[in-house]
């Protein structure tokens, strides 16, 4: 056999052992199950799983005054006043914050940014409130949109009694106390705030209106002795 027809059989040998690959080139190699590609997919899953699962395991502390109210403040109310149940002693059921805004009848974009301050300093949205009846004097008419408020329950309510008497009232100009005739005569307590930016969360150079509030301290006090006593163990710093 000559040397031509021993290469021609080479050739025709290598033809058939080589795969065919689709389109004329070479053939693809196979992908591997659970190689690289499936490795980088799971691998950010598996991670904000375990992130999840670890932030979820930490548990939320509860509030200082509500532990300070059960641990301290409820066994003192109940040798003050000689109660036989522990559900007669007074408690804090809820504080209710009030916003009136006369200036947003001829400006009502005052109303959104007064919402966003009040969700900041409590944690929670606003209620715009309006108006229930028309004065000419003030130029205002029923239905229009004077302000806004919020009311506080449990771990809000805890924690927003805790700011403010640690951080907003200390930070009130020539603070001397907080009157103690503000109670309405059934165990609730009023309180007037001058300015919101005695509170740390509200950023002065954002605040494009100063305004005040009236916070509400609602409780199950029978008498005005009972929640002055109960408020003032908690740490407001009443006036002497």
């Amino acid at each position: 056999m000559s040397k031509k027809d021993e290469n021609a059989a080479k050739g025709k040998a290598e033809k058939k052992e080589a795969p065919k690959a689709k389109g004329g080139g070479q053939p693809k190699p196979k992908k591997e199950k659970g190689g690289e590609a499936a490795a980088k997919k799971g691998a950010p899953k598996g991670a904000e799983a375990a992130e999840a699962d670890g932030a979820s395991a930490v548990p939320v502390p509860p509030p200082r005054l509500r532990e300070r109210y059960v641990k301290d403040v409820l066994p003192r109310l109940m040798t003050r006043f000689e109660y036989r149940n522990r559900m007669q002693a007074p408690r804090l059921e809820k504080i209710v914050l009030n916003v009136g805004l006369g200036a947003a009848v001829q400006n009502p974009k005052l109303l959104d940014s007064t919402v966003e301050e009040i969700a900041q300093i409590t944690g929670q949205r606003p209620v715009i409130t309006k108006a229930r009846k028309s004065i000419a004097n003030f130029k205002l008419r029923e239905g229009m949109s004077i302000g806004v408020t919020v009311t506080l329950r449990r771990e809000r309510m805890w924690e927003f009694l805790d700011r403010l008497i640690n951080l907003g009232l200390p930070r009130v100009r020539d603070f001397r106390g907080v009157s103690p005739r503000a109670f309405d005569g059934v165990g609730n307590y009023t309180l007037g705030l001058k300015e919101q930016i005695v509170f740390p969360e509200v950023d002065f150079d954002k605040v494009e209106h100063v305004h005040g509030m009236n916070v509400t301290f609602v409780t199950s006090a029978k008498s005005n002795e009972e929640a002055k006593e109960m408020l003032g163990m908690l740490g407001m710093p009443f006036r002497t």
